[in-house]
């Protein structure tokens, strides 16, 4: 699918990220029934749900709801969040203005070629820049998801400990403002 929608920030190396839209409930509901995808989201559901979770995500105030593309072709689901206003405020020891955010890529024949890591790094160097106030922004991959928090390390973020999330343990992945290079 290409995209159609003004980019919300473009990010380094390529990628663009937009709102998500109803336009995108199918897409998003085809990714998320991918078996790379389903073990971590748990959210293979129909068009019709995605659509209204799309539409009550970009009405509230708590995750903005993003389609990425690499090359003006779609190629993930992000959510971004103010973890104040998320769950995970109950598991660590947040920050104000700490971003969270979580990631889908997919087109299968996209994964296991480096671009989530390029994507993660993208991304948290584009929060980063897009709020001063900011100085971390967090994930909590599942620890069994070796691939995702490989990628999560590539990109930056480092390892925090783990968290008992009800439906997975966690591992905290902190990618600080000052990354070392």
């Amino acid at each position: 699918m290409r995209c159609e929608v003004a980019p919300l920030l473009h990010l380094d190396d390529g990628f663009d990220l937009r709102p998500a839209t109803s336009a995108d409930a199918a897409t998003v509901a085809q990714w998320m029934a991918q078996p790379h995808v389903v073990p971590w989201w748990q959210q293979d559901w129909p068009v019709e749900r995605w659509d209204q979770e799309l539409q009550e995500q970009a009405a509230g105030e708590h995750s903005i709801p993003c389609v990425v593309a690499f090359k003006d072709e779609d190629l993930a689901y992000v959510e971004l969040y103010r973890v104040r206003h998320d769950r995970l405020a109950e598991y660590y020891a947040w920050q104000e203005h700490d971003w969270g955010l979580h990631i889908a890529i997919g087109d299968v024949g996209q994964v296991g070629q480096g671009l989530g890591r390029r994507l993660l790094g993208a991304l948290g160097d584009a929060v980063l820049r897009a709020d001063p106030r900011c100085d971390r922004v967090v994930a909590e991959p599942d620890v069994r998801n070796t691939p995702s928090v490989r990628a999560f390390a590539a990109a930056g973020f480092e390892p925090a400990g783990e968290l008992q999330l009800p439906e997975k343990t966690a591992l905290l992945m902190v990618r600080p403002r000052t990354v070392e290079a």
